[in-house]
């Protein structure tokens, strides 16, 4: 009986303290102009504000903001509300480290490895592909014939967590965003027609003439309307917002297709699968890594069979979601494939035409 209770006291501490460690940061994102954190065992407004605000003496605002009773003791899970204001931020920016097609910053041409900061604009062309990384790891990718600005630019001093928003004007943005799990301060992205709050997530923004769609593969956001009260939509959840800016109800995403393995074919490769219920068309898209940050075609199909190919030799992934009759992507379904056949030295190097690119044998 002692060895049980000794090793169950163990556990029982090893798991509290597992749970407050910096892995599990308790930065949950950000609501209007306040930060949002969770309490963890321990925490105090005194620490809370030493941490986070400009000075320990803002315990008393947090306290009153929050109708905490006492300040020694909170409740462990309770959402704090830090006002932004009280934060003490400086400039960052977001690198380019996937560029595949035509693409400008404030109209002039982006180059890969470039810096992205506070004010300026992204546009893509029809066959443009960007992706940016922001200073906590999150992953921004741009897809064709869309724009973005960066409203705001910033990292909290001291901690490493970014503030961001983001206005997308027309197109797509998709998102990986805090992926080495240390909390959101605040990562925001703005539509004509919503706000997308991220709390820690994989999340998609799209702008159409209909309005806007946000979906959640992982995690939760919160979407607010410009004439709707927010929604909190949960992992697998979409919301569609109409151009008056009201919302059409939350939706699950449906399921991925079932992919068979690809067959050469066409000018290309190709894939038939069965139709996924409830699919009004496909989103078919090429990468070149295999999370599909790094895209480089992108394709809309009615059903299948579809196709797609690669700009170069190589493995390639092709990704495939279902749409909804509300333009709402569903999950992905992933395969591999090869590039371009290309003619190669007895080495096995790929034999390069006058302008340095690799010599096809066929258009694949």
């Amino acid at each position: 009986m002692f060895l049980y209770r000794a090793f169950l006291s163990f556990a029982v501490a090893g798991i509290l303290g597992f749970l407050s460690t910096p892995a599990f940061a308790q930065a949950a994102g950000a609501k209007g102009e306040n930060f949002l954190y969770r309490v963890v065992m321990n925490d105090t407004l005194g620490a809370l504000a030493e941490r986070f605000t400009t000075g320990p003496a803002n315990w008393t605002i947090l306290q009153t903001l929050n109708n905490v009773q006492d300040a020694t003791k909170l409740p462990v899970g309770l959402v704090l509300k830090i006002p932004f204001s009280l934060i003490p931020e400086l400039p960052s920016s977001a690198r380019v480290n996937h560029l595949a097609g035509h693409a400008t910053v404030n109209g002039q041409m982006l180059q890969r490895a470039s810096q992205i900061i506070e004010g300026q604009t992204v546009r893509t062309g029809p066959d443009g592909f960007v992706t940016l990384e922001l200073d906590d790891g999150s992953a921004l990718s741009v897809l064709a014939s869309s724009s973005l600005t960066m409203k705001r630019l910033r990292v909290f001093k001291g901690t490493g967590l970014t503030d961001s928003i983001i206005e997308v004007g027309n197109g797509s943005l998709e998102s990986e965003v805090a992926p080495q799990q240390k909390g959101v301060g605040r990562f925001e992205v703005r539509t004509p027609v919503s706000v997308t709050g991220v709390r820690g997530t994989r999340l998609r923004v799209h702008v159409t003439s209909q309005g806007a769609q946000s979906e959640v593969v992982k995690g939760q956001a919160g979407v607010d309307g410009t004439q709707a009260s927010e929604v909190l939509l949960h992992e697998k959840q979409g919301v569609a917002v109409n151009t008056d800016g009201k919302h059409l109800g939350v939706r699950d995403l449906l399921p991925a297709p079932e992919l068979p393995v690809p067959v050469r074919g066409g000018a290309g490769w190709m894939m038939d699968f069965p139709a996924v219920s409830g699919a009004s068309a496909y989103l078919v898209r090429v990468a070149a890594d295999l999370n599909g940050a790094n895209l480089v075609s992108s394709h809309q199909f009615p059903a299948a069979p579809v196709q797609f190919s690669a700009p170069g030799p190589g493995t390639y992934y092709v990704f495939v979601r279902a749409l909804d009759a509300m333009g709402i992507g569903g999950m992905d379904a992933m395969q591999s494939f090869e590039g371009q056949l290309v003619l190669q030295t007895s080495g096995g190097q790929p034999v390069l035409s006058g302008s340095g690119q690799p010599v096809a044998v066929a258009n694949y």
